[in-house]
């Protein structure tokens, strides 16, 4: 019988590509919840391994569960410190403006 892996399974395999987890932490950004954003850079420090990544932001295993948790408030070191633990950078770019229409000619 063929053993198939899970979603979280996967998710987890994924979120070590920085490129996927870059994808995945813009979605949750663009959904403007910073509970859902939280969860998305929790899932992506779990994928990366909690100890090892606590240590290369300087807090403690448990610290940094605590952090991530639903109730946790990061601080934008911590945040920064997580996002480059796992090969990405923050980013900024300008928010899309609605597109606007032009006459094809004047009326005088």
């Amino acid at each position: 019988m063929r053993k198939y892996r899970t979603h979280d399974d996967y998710l987890t395999h994924s979120l070590k590509n920085p490129k996927e987890a870059a994808l995945y932490l813009n979605a949750a950004a663009e959904e403007n919840d910073p509970a859902l954003l939280l969860e998305a850079l929790a899932q992506v420090a779990r994928a990366h391994g909690v100890t090892h990544m606590a240590k290369r932001v300087s807090l403690s295993r448990m610290g940094l569960y605590k952090t991530l948790s639903k109730k946790g408030n990061p601080e934008f070191k911590t945040f920064v410190g997580i996002l480059k633990a796992s090969g990405l950078q923050l980013a900024f770019k300008p928010m899309p403006q609605p597109a606007r229409h032009y006459p094809l000619y004047k009326n005088n």
